[in-house]
């Protein structure tokens, strides 16, 4: 199996049915990527959990951090990968391994973030797959 990007109709309707993104690489330095892209999806609706083993136990946003995926315990429907695209691997497998329980559907990873064996192992789980984009930049653009 081949990741295929997915389509623009096929991004809004993962943004649209997605409730909880988990923010694996979870920054609260005002000056990161994951600060603003985390402001804006509290902002439109979407419940977050960011994921940092260095922050696990403080907040951002007023949301709790917790050290990793196992860690969290409600459903969530998009891990959002804030990491290098070395590090997307073992964090979709691990997406992988929690789908079931935490109700994963989507893996999406960042823009600058590409692993295609990621990308095709999420796909092979079942999970929808979004590599290089930002879901704040296509939530405005598509669903806002």
């Amino acid at each position: 199996m081949t990741y295929a990007p997915p389509s623009d109709l096929a991004i809004a309707d993962i943004l649209k049915a997605a409730k909880t993104f988990a923010v694996v690489g979870a920054s609260n330095k005002l000056a990161r990527p994951s600060y603003g892209v985390m402001r804006y999806l509290l902002a439109n609706g979407y419940r977050l959990v960011p994921v940092n083993p260095g922050l696990a136990g403080q907040e951002i946003h007023g949301q709790p951090v917790v050290a990793d995926l196992s860690s969290i315990s409600n459903p969530i429907d998009v891990v959002d990968v804030f990491r290098n695209s070395d590090a997307a691997l073992d964090i979709v497998r691990a997406a992988i391994r929690e789908k079931d329980r935490l109700a994963i559907k989507a893996v999406w990873m960042q823009i600058g973030v590409i692993n295609e064996q990621a990308a095709n192992e999420a796909a092979a789980a079942g999970l929808a797959v979004v590599m290089d984009r930002c879901p704040k930049i296509e939530h405005a653009r598509l669903v806002a």
